[in-house]
């Protein structure tokens, strides 16, 4: 029972974490509030999807014990991404050069959506490649979409010489589009787990 109620707690995190980065990257809000505002509410939200991801590997550590298949590995991939987004999300808030914004703020950013495109996969690889009646590979899938989102918002948000990013609006869209996916997943999982 106490592994229902924390599996409940952890979708219930990573559900939260996901609506702060989708509502800080809806287009066209952080020239409406701020990028700085923005940029907090991200913040915010990562310590809910780090949170999240410890209890996913604390989880599937218990279940697993010392059998560390792929479905620990890719918790732990993951949790080791959702650190870095602390670091990049965190940096945002406060680099105001561009050394910094290309070392504190994209470095871990595209580290972390590497660790997270990784996780995904292997988290897909648990479901399998194929059953979409099973809502464990439908979250699979769409969390993996999520991931893949991710990655492309950190390539387009490199920061270059200038200090501009590559692609701004693509930077923010794929965060969008991600977190939407992280969501949805977190919710369709949630579901089978009432509290």
């Amino acid at each position: 029972m106490a592994a229902v109620a924390t599996l409940s707690r952890q979708f219930r995190l990573f559900a939260i974490g996901s609506a702060f980065f989708a509502i800080a990257t809806v287009p066209g809000l952080a020239a409406s509030i701020g990028s700085g505002a923005a940029d907090g509410l991200c913040f915010i939200g990562s310590w809910f999807f780090t949170t999240a991801a410890w209890m996913q590997l604390a989880l599937s550590e218990a279940d697993r014990g010392s059998d560390r298949g792929l479905g620990w590995w890719s918790a732990a991939v993951q949790f080791a991404g959702t650190v870095l987004f602390n670091v990049s999300t965190g940096a945002s808030v406060w680099a105001h050069t561009v050394h910094a914004e290309r070392r504190e703020v994209w470095a871990p950013d595209a580290t972390g959506s590497l660790a997270f495109l990784i996780s995904g996969v292997l988290a897909v690889m648990v479901v399998g490649w194929w059953s979409p009646r099973s809502v464990d590979w439908q979250a699979g899938w769409i969390n993996l979409i999520g991931c893949i989102a991710f990655g492309i918002s950190a390539v387009a948000a490199f920061v270059l010489k200038t200090g501009a990013t590559v692609d701004q609006p693509l930077a923010n869209l794929g965060t969008f589009v991600g977190a939407l996916c992280f969501l949805s997943a977190a919710l369709l999982i949630g579901r089978r787990h009432p509290t």
